[in-house]
């Protein structure tokens, strides 16, 4: 399936010349869920594969003042494993874009960043600075980083090529730093399907409480050992009729 565009900034140093070509995956899985469905993640894994393997739960339900009613409280509820898709081999083609280039070591200057993106635009559309007409710029902002993209082919090439420049913004001179930047299509991607160890699927859960006392009374019955349970490290409700989406990050537990 296509990807979407994810705009990158690698930083550091290579130590091993053996690890130049390597790059390091975070899974970051969006699972949709259906309506009347749950997702159980357990603190232990053995606790996640009782409950599977029972399949069949009957979950009670506070639906009455009297103990009575209780017996007629009860619904029946389907546990599945929880399968996802995770990446297996990327290869990713890499190539230098020949009208951006990437300004770092930025001033501290007591200003907005909207207002140092006008300045830095101010000074890189001068021709007399190396520059050409900025057709955008924009903040990364987790890497205090600016893009500068020009109109022009050929514009970044001598720029990024001088390695630093004297950026002149009112009465001060500042040194900062132009990088290549580098753009990425993948190439080949693989996957592999894996199975969540911790985490269960409930489906078949009916819209008969409001959305808090069903997500209460699903993890009251599945925190009891005496039901084959355990200690619910997170629980996530999707009521009949509406879907969700559930988002798996990676496991450093």
């Amino acid at each position: 399936s296509a990807l979407p565009e994810k705009k990158m900034t690698f930083k550091g140093l290579t130590v091993n010349k053996e690890d130049m070509n390597k790059l390091m995956l975070t899974p970051l899985i969006h699972y949709p869920m259906p309506g009347g469905s749950a997702l159980i993640t357990f603190e232990e894994a053995k606790v996640a594969q009782r409950i599977i393997e029972v399949r069949e739960h009957m979950v009670e339900l506070s639906c009455g003042d009297e103990p009575e009613e209780l017996d007629q409280c009860r619904v029946r509820v389907q546990a599945v494993p929880v399968e996802i898709l995770l990446p297996s081999a990327l290869e990713v083609r890499l190539t230098q874009s020949s009208r951006s280039i990437l300004v770092s070591d930025l001033p501290s200057l007591g200003i907005s960043k909207e207002a140092l993106l006008d300045k830095l635009e101010l000074f890189f559309s001068k021709t007399k600075n190396g520059g050409s007409e900025v057709e955008s710029r924009e903040f990364l902002d987790d890497s205090g980083q600016v893009m500068l993209t020009f109109t022009q082919d050929g514009v970044a090439a001598p720029l990024i090529e001088k390695g630093h420049i004297q950026l002149l913004i009112g009465k001060g001179k500042y040194k900062v730093k132009i990088s290549p930047c580098m753009n990425g299509d993948i190439a080949s991607l693989q996957l592999q399907p894996s199975r969540c160890p911790r985490t269960v699927l409930l489906l078949g859960i009916p819209d008969v409480l409001s959305e808090e006392s069903m997500r209460d009374a699903l993890e009251i019955h599945f925190q009891k050992a005496s039901r084959g349970g355990g200690e619910v490290d997170a629980l996530a409700y999707v009521p009949a009729g509406r879907t969700g989406v559930a988002v798996f990050v990676e496991d450093r537990g």
